[in-house]
């Protein structure tokens, strides 16, 4: 499988697309381990046993996603590599990822224990639930190095455009945990021990799979030497870049968790209607994600080609397709808004309080789009320092919204909320003009090849 050969300043709908909607749907399929093991586990009917994996799935995907850096620098740079035709550029950045992966991987696991201690005592719960979180936490943090490291194939694939492939390998790895799961947990009784091996098993298999497409695809030695992968100032620049995205996205999640926080402080009402109406959020953001991702493979192809047009011609349309994406996200919401609402919860305080926040959800994907779609464009051009502190500084706007309107309650939160999402796409938008000077100069484009 190569990428098609077309004129590198032709970047079109279809192109988008190509990367963009396999995308969309890998993004939905990220969380199903820790939801196939809340269901597993549910149908038990043990009430602690559930609290303690849903508590430690939230841990996981937390710190997995703390570490997307992995995914997002091994797809910006693979993508580059691409544009520039550099074979061996293609190779070192798939283990040069690997490597970062099962090393970030092995600090987990060797930290496990200070980790499980400090993590459950910050989010509470009975000695039960706690029990239980623990024991599927101290499993499942052995897949750590090969979530990691599936993240690092995943961004290497779609780095290539090869987005359809990447589907197949997440789905395959989803199926594998299903099955696992339901042998482990329903037919054996293994319990919360099952749910935890299970993830372990999926996510090794995915690095199998994985590194089998990768020698499939790049025959011979994957890398020339350790030099080569060692290289001194290539491996600054990795690492720089990755640390600037983690710094990006630990403040991203501060917003959320600080966002819960309060929820929870607001009462229990009220705490619950945020919680529906954050599953709104996060389908629509996943939808409105996959545009992040084909800017990331395009707007990197197109900086390794050093072509300035085909940067120009991406980011035009993620910006279009992804506004008209978020407008229907939008429209979709008001109309069903309500009645999923009823249909996600029985209480009537709930609904009512649910319905008195839907239209801060029904307006958030309008200026949530630009800022991930911002994300992407930065993201494959490698502008990493700037990503970062935009995002530093629209931290700084949802605090500021949130402090101002803190008199109104939870009705503060969702406006610093809208503040942070407008803030991100607007102040990235504005910096735009002055990186894509100074990464291509002011000069006509490149001459198409």
């Amino acid at each position: 499988m190569h990428s098609p050969t077309v004129n590198r300043s032709d970047v079109t709908s279809a192109r988008v697309f190509a990367i963009a909607g396999p995308a969309m749907l890998a993004n939905i399929t990220t969380p199903l381990i820790g939801v196939v093991a809340t269901t597993a586990i549910g149908r038990l009917g043990e009430a602690s046993q559930l609290g303690g994996v849903a508590m430690a799935s939230v841990i996981f995907d937390c710190t997995f996603w703390l570490f997307g850096f992995l995914r997002m620098s091994t797809l910006a740079f693979t993508a580059q590599s691409l544009g520039a035709g550099d074979t061996s550029g293609i190779r070192v950045t798939l283990m040069r990822g690997l490597l970062v992966a099962a090393l970030v991987g092995g600090v987990l696991i060797a930290l496990q224990r200070p980790l499980a201690d400090s993590l459950f005592a910050a989010m509470g719960g009975s000695d039960a639930v706690i029990s239980a979180g623990r024991s599927y936490f101290l499993i499942r943090i052995w897949s750590a190095p090969f979530a990691l490291a599936n993240y690092v194939s995943l961004g290497w694939l779609v780095g290539q455009a090869w987005a359809r492939l990447a589907l197949g390998v997440q789905i395959t790895i989803n199926l594998i945990n299903m099955t696992a799961t339901l042998l482990l947990v329903s037919l054996l009784g293994f319990g919360v021990n099952g749910a935890a091996i299970a993830a372990v098993i999926a996510e090794a298999s995915g690095v199998a799979i994985g590194f089998a497409v990768a020698r499939h695809y790049l025959p011979g030695r994957l890398v020339e030497s350790w030099r080569q992968l060692l290289d001194r100032e290539q491996l600054l620049q990795v690492l720089a870049v990755n640390r600037d995205i983690m710094i990006r996205t630990s403040a991203l999640i501060a917003v959320y968790l600080f966002f819960s926080a309060q929820g929870a402080r607001a009462g229990d009402v009220t705490l619950a209607a945020n919680a529906v109406l954050n599953n709104f959020l996060l389908v629509s953001a996943f939808f409105l994600d996959g545009f992040a991702n084909a800017a990331e493979q395009l707007c990197g192809f197109a900086v390794g080609a050093r072509d300035r047009k085909a940067f120009k011609g991406a980011t035009q349309l993620i910006l279009a397709w992804g506004f008209g994406f978020a407008l229907a996200v939008a429209i979709g919401l008001a109309v069903a808004g309500p009645a999923l609402i009823d249909l996600m919860t029985a209480s009537a305080a709930v609904r009512l309080a649910a319905r008195d926040f839907l239209v801060f959800v029904i307006v958030s994907p309008l200026p949530a789009v630009f800022a991930f779609a911002f994300d992407g464009i930065y993201i494959g051009a490698t502008w990493a320092r700037d990503m970062r502190n935009l995002m530093i500084a629209s931290l700084a706007a949802f605090f500021l919204t949130w402090l101002a309107l803190r008199s109104l309650g939870n009705t503060a939160l969702w406006f610093g909320l809208l503040a942070f999402y407008a803030s991100r796409g607007a102040l990235q938008a504005a910096r735009y003009p002055a990186l894509l000077r100074t990464s291509f100069g002011t000069g006509p484009a490149r001459p198409t090849r």
